[in-house]
């Protein structure tokens, strides 16, 4: 079994922070491409950013230059630091990983739980 465990999410006022982690845990072999998605309601899924294993970083026109990806190949974990957040941001974050988990013939693509990031004064 393979886990992604988010945290971090929570209110926070425009023009404010929030910093997202995201943890792979479990029977796991290798971990390709990770990367960030959010919902807001009634809307369709949205890629935020993602980042390959050797780091090279691919961002939503709409957080380029506020947000930026990062990952720690040894703790099997990606984080989302978000600054100048604003309304728009709103939404639910999910974490998702490209893992090659053990006993599988090939990578398979697995999502978090989702953390609700809301932004409001």
């Amino acid at each position: 079994q393979v886990q992604l465990v988010e945290s971090g999410g929570g209110l926070v006022q425009p023009g404010g922070s929030l910093r997202l982690s995201c943890a792979a845990s479990g029977r796991i072999f290798s971990i390709n491409a990770m990367g960030w998605y959010r919902q807001a309601p009634g809307k369709q899924r949205e890629l935020v950013a993602t980042i390959t294993r050797l780091g090279s970083t691919n961002y939503a026109d709409s957080v380029k230059g506020r947000f930026t990806i990062s990952r720690d190949n040894a703790k099997n974990s990606v984080y989302l630091q978000m600054n100048s957040l604003k309304p728009e941001d709103t939404a639910a974050y999910y974490c998702n990983a490209n893992i090659w988990r053990l006993g599988a013939p090939d990578y398979g693509d697995y999502w978090g739980q989702g953390t609700q990031v809301s932004v409001s004064s």
